[in-house]
């Protein structure tokens, strides 16, 4: 594909104040400390409390995108929440949060997109066609996650892996002269894995009145992670040939990748798989946990305001999402 020029403008970020440390929750379940860690590779998660919230971290967030970008929010042309799971059914995560964010008369178009653990790097695909169209100029683009509302506080394998926050973007035309550019773009489904990861109550199938539902249990994240690393194995090599050849850039191009942080078992799969330098793949879940659709971005915050990440370098995000999906987008920052 021709390269479409697409400009990261800047970044933010949101933490809940809370911290829960690892051997917090070994200490809980009886287990020697340092088990969580070395299972998932999580050492602390931030947790979001009563008044942190999905709409609060996202303006948070939003605000310190402003900032790094110059830019004042009435600029924005569009406001897209890009969430795995919203504050509440309706309205849209978007709108309120352009409300949060003191822009509930401005009449900025506000909605979300929802690729699950993908929801960014989705909305990046969609703004990038809307720029070419010259429908907009600059979009905010956030994701923010209260995972813990959703974990079932026995299950091990995901209650020590998942972590909130919210990361946003502002993006646009590049300046004059800039070679900012989003190379390729590539996303596919596999629907034989949409049991994998799931929550099944809160839609339109357990809804409020069915009998006999347990709707504590219907309401918790469900996740077979043996199941889900198989299928994404078997896929996934295939994803990243055709993404990289849209890009006619190989892996030795990339300055600078930016995963989902899905376990540290996967990170490390997909370093090996790679055959990269460590300190190539941005890697922020020891510190803050899966963070569902906010991974990506945080992932890719953390790597410009480190330094890591450097004008006119090349990278790649990439992930995958319940579905099972996989998407990743090529660029040059």
């Amino acid at each position: 594909m021709s390269p479409v020029p697409f400009q990261i403008l800047g970044t933010g970020n949101y933490l809940p104040r809370q911290t829960v440390h690892s051997d917090e929750l070994d200490a809980r379940w009886g287990r020697a400390p340092g088990t969580a860690t070395r299972q998932v590779g999580v050492r602390q998660r931030h947790v979001a409390a009563l008044d942190e919230t999905s709409s609060f971290m996202a303006a948070q967030a939003a605000e310190r995108a402003l900032a790094a970008a110059g830019l004042r929010a009435e600029q924005l042309d569009v406001i897209i929440s890009a969430c795995a799971v919203m504050e509440q059914a309706i309205p849209c995560l978007g709108a309120q949060v352009q409300r949060t964010m003191g822009l509930g008369s401005s009449g900025i178009p506000a909605f979300d997109v929802n690729a699950t653990c993908l929801s960014f790097v989705v909305a990046m695909d969609l703004v990038a066609g809307m720029l070419v169209a010259r429908r907009w100029q600059r979009a905010l683009i956030v994701s923010s996650e209260i995972s813990s509302a959703g974990l079932n506080p026995d299950d091990m394998s995901t209650a020590a892996l998942f972590g909130d926050g919210a990361a946003a973007a502002i993006v646009g035309c590049p300046a004059d002269g800039a070679e900012s550019a989003l190379l390729a773009s590539h996303m596919c489904t596999y629907g034989d894995g949409v049991k994998h990861c799931q929550i099944r109550g809160g839609g339109t199938r357990l809804h409020a009145h069915p009998g006999g539902v347990d709707w504590r249990r219907a309401s918790w994240f469900e996740m077979d992670g043996r199941a889900t690393y198989r299928l994404a194995a078997q896929h996934f090599p295939g994803f990243l040939h055709t993404l990289m050849n849209r890009a006619d850039v190989g892996i030795d191009g990339l300055n600078c990748i930016v995963p989902h942080q899905a376990s540290g078992k996967a990170l490390d799969h997909l370093s090996r798989m790679l055959g990269i330098p460590a300190e190539r793949l941005i890697r922020t879940l020891p510190d803050v946990g899966n963070q569902v659709a906010a991974s990506i971005p945080n992932a890719l915050h953390s790597a410009i305001s480190s330094g890591r990440l450097q004008r006119g370098d090349t990278l790649a995000l990439l992930g995958t999402g319940a579905g099972l999906s996989m998407g990743g987008l090529v660029l040059r920052y």
